[in-house]
């Protein structure tokens, strides 16, 4: 058991603790001091995944943990996002008296995206999805009082449950068809294995699992409500950390199973175009950033899908899909940061003229929304385009052309915040949030550049994770 390969989920859960219990000692006023802990546990985590990749890749705890290139990326932006997030949540959450437990949650919710990430074993993949999932639900509904908040985390609930249950059937009868949980003794056992229809279903219910957490069809209809009304912190977190996770986990899930008994990749295909297109025109009739952002989440779920559903077909797949995730990523958190930093705007209209008041915080949302359209020479352009490159390499040109046709009409309803935002008649004072939210509008839209512009750096770094680990 070498507790050493599980140090940054360790890392956070102390961390958590150690919130917890100076939240239980010192007052109200003085808890955003556990957002200090959280981001120093974050960036802990993050350089103890760091130190990892050196290391051969791996299946420790007796094969139910992954320890390669994919999980260790895919665990660095989880840190890293989380750390943002908390930077986010200071002066937000100021009021309320349970200030403190809410690094609690975010670390612990953090842990179980990572968790997901380098799952490789289907009753780990099963607790990793429920610690990321019952911490969420408190996330989403932390406003207690706010009604809108209360229906996000209630729906986010239910959805949930249900998701989870059918996960768990899943995983009950692929471990009666095939006598194992961990994925090297299931990849043995499906090798000498036949087409059987209790598989099929079991590996589609798990799969159902999964795209519960990452916001895609059919299992997406919270994504929008919990972006609208969780606390924004809440709201930028559970729109881009459990969906890192959750995304290595299906790539990992469908290159587990071969085609000749069970090819997934057909499936994935098709939810990523039903994905990308519903979560495209549901946003373009959105008057509120919040839930447009929320939709527009969807739909970026269904771009991750892309890469997924040529996992094993191509050898760009999966540095395409971390590129992809690191593209959306930052951008997302960024255009969070800026609705976190500017506390009582939600609809489009209200960005009116934000560039003539605060340049510096509409330059963060303008790069966050052009970072998701794919626009040069953003992250998101590079994730889009190897995504793209990726679809094609793989066989499935169709899936590309249709992306890059969703890609065209995401623009219309980007451009409508850009558009107020730079051309709008500037009609109100702004109310800001203090210089924690400012500093992570800093960070985020300036990696949303950096990250671009250093792309070729990073594809080289995630080259070596062309393959996923299943022994």
């Amino acid at each position: 058991m070498p507790i050493g390969d599980v140090l940054p989920e360790i890392c956070l859960v102390l961390a958590g603790v150690a919130a917890l219990l100076l939240a239980s000692f010192i007052p109200q006023p003085r808890q955003g001091w556990c957002a200090a802990i959280a981001v120093v546990g974050a960036m802990a985590s993050l350089l103890l995944c760091l130190n990892q990749l050196g290391d051969a890749p791996t299946a420790s705890f007796s094969g139910a943990w992954a320890l390669d290139a994919p999980a260790i990326w895919a665990r660095v932006m989880i840190a890293g996002g989380t750390g943002l997030v908390a930077l986010m949540a200071p002066h937000w959450m100021a009021g309320d008296r349970r200030h403190g437990e809410y690094y609690t949650l975010l670390l612990f919710s953090a842990a179980g995206a990572m968790l997901m990430a380098g799952a490789a074993d289907l009753l780990e993949l099963a607790v990793a999805v429920l610690l990321s999932s019952i911490t969420g639900y408190a996330l989403a509904a932390y406003h207690r009082a706010w009604s809108i908040s209360v229906e996000a985390g209630m729906k986010y609930f239910l959805i949930g449950a249900f998701a989870n249950t059918l996960l768990m059937v899943g995983i009950l009868l692929v471990f009666g068809m095939l006598g194992d949980t961990r994925y090297g003794p299931i990849a043995a056992a499906l090798a000498e294995s036949t087409a059987s229809p209790l598989l099929d279903l079991g590996a589609g219910l798990i799969v159902l699992g999964i795209l519960f957490k990452m916001g895609a069809v059919p299992a997406h209809a919270w994504m929008p409500d919990v972006a609208e009304g969780a606390p924004a912190p809440s709201a930028a977190f559970l729109t881009v950390i459990p969906k890192i996770g959750a995304a290595v986990a299906l790539a990992r899930l469908v290159a587990l199973f071969p085609a000749g008994v069970l090819d997934l990749r057909p499936l994935i295909a098709l939810l990523a175009v039903l994905t990308m297109t519903l979560g495209n025109l549901a946003a373009l009739w959105q008057q509120d950033l919040r839930r447009l952002l929320g939709w527009s989440s969807v739909s970026q779920s269904g771009y991750a899908l892309v890469a997924v559903a040529v996992t094993g077909r191509s050898p760009e797949a999966m540095p395409a899909l971390l590129m992809f995730l690191l593209g959306y990523a930052v951008a997302n958190l960024a255009a969070f940061a800026v609705v976190t930093h500017l506390r009582g705007r939600t609809r489009i209209a209200d960005y009116a003229g934000l560039w003539r008041d605060r340049p510096w915080v509409a330059a963060g949302l303008i790069l966050a929304l052009f970072s998701l359209v794919g626009v040069p020479p953003l992250a998101g352009f590079v994730g889009k385009l190897t995504v793209f490159l990726a679809a094609l390499d793989g066989g499935y040109g169709w899936l590309a052309v249709l992306a890059v046709a969703n890609t065209v009409i995401s623009l219309f309803y980007y451009l409508r915040v850009i558009g107020q935002a730079y051309f709008g008649e500037f009609d109100r004072p702004v109310n800001f949030l203090g210089w924690p939210s400012g500093a992570a509008v800093l960070v985020a839209g300036s990696l949303t550049l950096l990250m671009g512009l250093a792309a070729g750096f990073a594809l080289d770094l995630f080259a070596a994770a062309t393959s996923l680990l299943h022994t």
